[in-house]
């Protein structure tokens, strides 16, 4: 069952069918009974075939957008590798091994970009990334309610020049993309199986110049460990979206540029495509 924002409205999808909600996207993922109540609407409403989208919104309303770093062993390599000259080469294994995770704040909801919708690398950075991660869609009340897709868009050289610029490595206008609908969570199920696949391909002039995948079980911390940190001294009155990491690096020799094409794939949830501005 999936939820969607769109130029229309909010639409819940099950079982090939659509269905219209009157609800904002704010009350709906603090529904206390959200999946199940999705679910009845969309038994007894009219029996409606999926139909074309209208053009797609960001599956994000007053939320903030959080992230978690290096959750990866991917991940922790390729920080330690760009900081190596800044002295901070060790200190991301030590953020790896650690109890504590990496979480920082992403992007305020009115800079999330939508499926289609163009993303940016900055102008003063030379070496830019697309960092294709599990994104959760997390209620009020510290429950995680959903899944969607997210790019993290980051400058790699920015951060590996010092770690305190961390923030202009990743928050800036266009970095963060979510999409294209939210996945709804089952109350009570286990979390999204572990075996679960997330892909990236990125087409430049009509040919793939990086593709790559990983899976959720090289993530070193569980969904709900991540959440529990987040929430531990951080209230959220109307939820947050929370990028779990990145397990998919391009080679050091590689940097976006205008016009590239990123498709991330996350089959459950479909699939969250962007140009680079």
């Amino acid at each position: 069952m999936k939820l969607y924002r769109t130029a229309t409205g909010t639409l819940v999808e099950h079982n090939g069918k659509q269905l219209p909600l009157p609800e904002e996207w704010d009350a709906l993922i603090n529904h206390d009974r959200l999946a199940d109540y999705l679910r009845d609407l969309v038994t007894r409403g009219p029996s409606t075939a999926a139909s074309p989208q209208t053009r797609l919104l960001a599956p994000i309303g007053s939320q903030e957008v959080w992230a978690a770093g290096v959750t990866y062993f991917r991940s922790r390599t390729a920080r330690m590798e760009e900081s190596q000259e800044a002295g901070g080469g060790s200190f991301y294994d030590k953020v790896y091994q650690a109890e504590r995770p990496e979480l920082f704040f992403k992007a305020s909801s009115w800079r999330v970009r939508a499926h289609g919708e163009l993303v940016r690398i900055r102008m003063d950075a030379r070496w830019s990334v697309p960092e294709p991660e599990l994104a959760l869609v997390i209620n009020a009340r510290g429950v995680i309610v959903g899944y969607t897709i997210g790019n993290d868009m980051s400058s790699r050289d920015i951060e590996g020049e010092n770690p305190l610029y961390l923030p202009q490595a990743k928050i800036y206008d266009g970095s963060c993309a979510l999409g294209p609908g939210m996945l709804v969570k089952e109350k009570g199920a286990p979390s999204i199986d572990s075996s679960t696949s997330i892909e990236i391909a990125i087409v430049r002039a009509g040919a793939t110049v990086f593709a790559g995948s990983t899976t959720l079980a090289q993530m070193r911390r569980t969904p709900e460990e991540l959440v529990g940190f987040l929430y531990r001294e951080l209230s959220f009155p109307k939820g947050c979206v929370l990028l779990t990491g990145t397990g998919v690096i391009p080679p050091d020799a590689f940097t976006l540029q205008s016009g590239d094409e990123i498709a991330i794939t996350i089959a459950p949830i479909g699939t969250l495509s962007n140009v680079v501005e």
